[in-house]
């Protein structure tokens, strides 16, 4: 069991590490808010676990005032988090909060049930990432590593490495989204055309969705128009047919979703 000081320590290097703007431990020890709700909510917290309800919450409630933080003492918060300017956050009773994590500002970890003694709120595991804005709303599980986009809006679980981003949080599975990105690229060279500004980083799903739909329009034109290439050849002619003058143009549909 590290001492407190071992403690503080700790949790002045992970801000260091994972915040350029940081320049030295005295700045972090005085000027980090994120770091003072956190230590005053282990204070609290203790107070939570030895059944001083009321002083426990009356220190989470100064601890609001003093920092804009608000962490129920009944909360179970890990080693090395950074709640990074922190304006704003609200992480509720139950939930738990892993080592490594690092919350934004306005991030609410919140519940959707109004029964007592059942897990309420979330469960976030080591690493997490969540981003100015999020709502994680509800009893669940962000698995390990996880990243939630800024102002999304999370009501169920998050496989570990995913990411959720959108309202209602759509999410996106790392390994599968870049496999598809990777064919969606050797499609856009076999056929000569850009797929239509997609880039890897690209984070809206339904904006992938549609891309995915241009992609496969594109690649129904160009076997269509070998088809007809080859019938004409083998002497068959075809038809005018209605609307075959409009040329479709892909570069303008998916502008209309970038």
């Amino acid at each position: 069991m590290p001492s407190w000081l071992e403690r503080l320590r700790e949790d002045i290097d992970s801000i260091l590490q994972r915040d350029p703007a940081a320049r030295s431990r005295w700045e972090v020890l005085t000027c980090y808010p994120g770091l003072h709700a956190l230590w005053l909510h282990r204070l609290a917290h203790f107070l939570w676990t030895k059944r001083w309800r009321w002083l426990a919450r009356f220190l989470s409630h100064l601890t609001r005032w003093l920092t804009g933080i608000e962490i129920h003492p009944g909360a179970t918060i890990g080693r090395r988090v950074f709640i990074d300017h922190g304006m704003g956050v609200v992480i509720g009773e139950t939930a738990e909060v892993g080592d490594d994590c690092t919350i934004y500002q306005g991030v609410t970890l919140g519940g959707t049930s109004l029964y007592r003694g059942v897990k309420r709120h979330p469960t976030l595991e080591a690493g997490v990432v969540v981003g100015a804005g999020a709502k994680v709303l509800g009893g669940f599980t962000v698995g390990a590593g996880a990243k939630i986009g800024s102002n999304a809006v999370v009501v169920k679980p998050v496989p570990a490495g995913a990411t959720a981003v959108g309202t209602l949080a759509r999410i996106l599975e790392p390994e599968k989204e870049e496999s598809r990105d990777e064919a969606r690229r050797r499609k856009a060279e076999e056929i000569g055309f850009t797929a239509y500004g997609l880039t890897k980083d690209l984070d809206d799903p339904l904006a992938k969705a549609v891309h995915a739909l241009l992609d496969h329009a594109v690649e129904s034109d160009r076997r269509f128009a070998e088809l007809v290439r080859r019938l004409e050849a083998a002497g068959i002619a075809l038809p005018d047919l209605p609307g075959e003058d409009r040329e479709f143009d892909p570069q303008r549909v998916s502008r209309w979703v970038e």
